[in-house]
């Protein structure tokens, strides 16, 4: 079995557990308390959960990545802890003690996601079959989660909700010895070096990164509202249990299809596509304003999201090469769990109506679409301004502004041919010329005798080709006065 197997194994199990706990909590004290009680307790244990979890992660980060098989380690806890969790919550389904439990296992989520992306170039042959890996796993992610939900759905149902929850709980520890069976990779074994940092701070990779970061923001942002906004309804727990449904199956559509839109256009498009999909659901659908409209906008995120981390990953192959690719998307990945929490924060703090949340999503897509767009046009102008100050290679460095040379050394000139003239080269020929004309040996013949009367002492030289003759002179013009 590959290691891409046993990874694709261990990531199916995680996600089904995710969906049973999901339906499970459906029915449970978690949608049924109050509304603005549920508000206040999960503003406090966002900040208390997710607040440690996105400060220490970057710290405790990269020890865990020089360590062999530390990633693995961390998400084969994971998956203990989580089982632990859900039976716990299956206890008392009805008491108070289900928030801390419910955060603690969203963190629990969190720490896996970023593991696993860390993991994932590990398990395949080249760089060109990492994107691949991560559309199948998303593929393969809501494949899972359509599975589980069938029979946690039934046990809710017919048993109760501690029923569901033990279930997800038996999925978990499916996934820890699946875990077991993980690759122990070190994934990277030396701290980043300077190309690696340059590489990574590169300009088109800093715009991808805020684009991805919107985008699941978005995510967040949207799930947080219509979790509060569609509990307002009388068939809310359905509103929004559809809506998560909705999600997971753009979801699973987009990682689909996304390596078919790769081929058809640029990375940096896909991006700016997922942005203005965001953008143009969130401002038309807010116009409608209903609950249905809340439910296709959870799809349009979720799709965004998917086609926009493909993008992505391709960008950070492309641009960052010589980049440890483990350590790089974990790094991101935490970044991004950063955005999907403060903006979830964010959607249960400020308690906007539902047609206004769902126009904040469209109008920071848009806005980061334009700034994005704006960004791009000043970096074209400057590096076009850059060309025309600096000389063209075929110049060199000492032209003018004419187009003249200006360096001593090719100050002899050139002909209107194109042809050097140096007088370098003209020595060259002329002495060539001369060693050609010049007899050698018994052949060579005495001077000619002063004319009577010249004293002069200075000894006559032959005549040279002139240092400004395009072409070399033939042998008769060179040969001396006496040999003609």
């Amino acid at each position: 079995m590959s290691k891409f197997t046993r990874l694709a194994i261990t990531h199916a199990l995680m996600m089904a557990g995710d969906a049973a706990m999901v339906v499970a909590l459906a029915d449970s004290f978690f949608f049924s308390v109050e509304l603005d009680a549920a508000r206040t307790q999960v503003l406090l244990f966002l900040a208390i959960s997710f607040a440690p979890f996105l400060f220490i992660a970057p710290l405790i980060g990269p020890l865990i990545d020089r360590m062999a098989g530390g990633r693995r380690l961390v998400i084969q806890l994971v998956a203990v802890v989580r089982a632990v969790l859900l039976l716990l919550m299956a206890q008392d389904v009805d008491g108070l003690e289900l928030f801390p439990l419910v955060f603690a296992s969203l963190v629990l989520q969190k720490t896996y996601a970023v593991s696993k992306s860390a993991l994932v170039p590990s398990t395949v042959r080249s760089e060109t079959e990492l994107v691949e890996a991560n559309s199948k796993l998303g593929l393969l992610a809501g494949l899972a989660g359509v599975i589980a939900v069938i029979p946690a759905g039934l046990l809710l149902t017919l048993v109760g909700s501690s029923a569901a929850l033990v279930y997800g709980a038996l999925l978990f520890g499916a996934a820890f010895f699946s875990a077991r069976r993980l690759a122990p990779e070190v994934v990277a074994a030396t701290a980043a070096g300077e190309v690696e940092e340059t590489e990574l701070h590169s300009p088109s990779l800093r715009v991808a990164a805020i684009a991805m970061t919107v985008l699941r923001a978005n995510v967040g942002f949207t799930f947080f509202h219509l979790a509060f906004w569609l509990r307002t309804f009388d068939n809310g727990t359905a509103l929004f249990g559809a809506a998560i449904a909705a999600s997971a199956l753009s979801t699973m559509v987009g990682n689909a299809i996304a390596p078919r839109v790769r081929r058809a256009m640029r990375e940096e498009t896909m991006l700016t596509v997922a942005l203005a999909l965001s953008a143009v659901g969130g401002i038309a659908l807010a116009v409608f304003g209903t609950p249905a409209a809340g439910v296709v906008l959870a799809g349009i995120v979720g799709f965004s999201a998917a086609i926009g981390r493909l993008a992505f990953e391709s960008i950070v192959q492309r641009d960052a090469p010589e980049a440890n690719q483990g350590r790089a998307f974990a790094s991101f990945e935490t970044r991004f769990q950063f955005a999907w929490a403060g903006a979830a924060f964010l959607a249960v703090a400020i308690q906007a109506p539902g047609s206004i949340g769902l126009l904040i999503v469209g109008v920071v897509a848009a806005g980061t679409m334009v700034q994005l767009q704006f960004r791009d046009s000043i970096a074209t102008k400057r590096s076009s301004k850059k060309r025309r100050r600096s000389p063209s290679p075929a110049g060199g460095p000492g032209r003018s502004k004419s187009g003249r040379s200006t360096s001593p050394r090719s100050k002899s000139g050139r002909s209107k041919s194109g042809r050097s003239t140096s007088t370098r080269s003209s020595s060259a020929r002329s002495g060539s010329d001369r060693s050609k004309s010049a007899p050698s040996g018994s052949d060579r013949r005495p001077p000619p005798p002063r004319p009577p009367g010249d004293d002069d002492p200075t000894p006559r030289h032959l005549p040279r080709v002139q240092a400004t003759d395009p072409e070399p002179r033939s042998r008769s013009e060179s040969e001396r006065p006496q040999d003609r």
